[in-house]
Parts: C-alpha cells; structure tokens; sequence
C-alpha cells in the first residue's frame, strides 16, 4: 500500500531572480546538509517547467512535522537581490503552480503554504487564499 498524501505544502527556494536553478541545484544543496537528496517532491522553475524532484511514494523533507502525508512543490525564487523575502515569481510559474495545485484539488488534497507551519515568510503568499480563487 502506498502512502496517504493528503496535503500539498508550497514553498520557495529562498534564492534571487537572477538564479535560474532546478532540481540538479536543490538536490546538491540538500546533500549537502546531510539529507539523503532532495527534500520537495516538485520544483517549479523560473521558466514555468515543473521538476520531478524525490518520488512522491517517499517521505519528503519540506515541512517539519508535516512530511509524513504531504507533498511539497518549491517554487524557485522568493528572495529579493538584498536577500529579503519577495513574491517575484514569473508569471509562467503562476500558471504553472496553477495547474497543479487545481489537479490536487481534485484529488481532495489540502493546500497550504510552508509559512502557516513556520515562522519563516516562504513561500512569501498566503497560499489557502491563492488557492481558493483557482
């Protein structure tokens, strides 16, 4: 039996415009912590290509005490060139996260934003609201 996923967690990257990084980039990131690879299950670029990231049939390590039934997508960006939180993503990542979080609505999935499970600003919106206009 596979696992119960029952939520979507959306969050960011925490890197600047100017970065354009994926899955390869997070990935290394992630190894680099001492994690057994990439924490989110998909990863949304700049250019609005979404990235199959660690498979959904694993537990992903997005969101503390939230992995267990959740999945997480990561939007790429979410930073400003000073370093501070900034909503800057492209409006071919909107359409994008749009797509998908209407698919996971369908399958009944909560949708939540990384930020109502913890004190950072990521993603940097309020993702219920975001989600209940699509």
């Amino acid at each position: 039996m596979g696992r119960i996923i029952d939520e979507v967690i959306v969050h960011c990257s925490a890197t600047k415009p100017s970065m354009d990084i994926g899955v390869k980039e997070i990935n290394e990131w992630h190894l680099n912590r001492g994690w057994s690879g990439i924490g989110y299950h998909f990863v949304i670029r700049r250019n609005g290509k979404i990235e199959p990231g660690r498979p959904t049939n694993l537990v992903g390590a997005h969101c503390k005490g939230r992995n267990k039934h959740s999945i997480g997508v990561c939007l790429v960006g979410g930073i400003n060139e000073r370093g501070e939180a900034e909503f800057n993503y492209t409006s071919k990542q909107i359409v994008t996260l749009t797509y998908f979080l209407v698919s996971e609505k369908i399958l009944g999935r909560k949708i939540s934003g990384h930020n109502q499970y913890s004190s950072k600003a990521c993603p940097c919106f309020n993702v219920p609201a975001f989600a209940s206009n699509i």
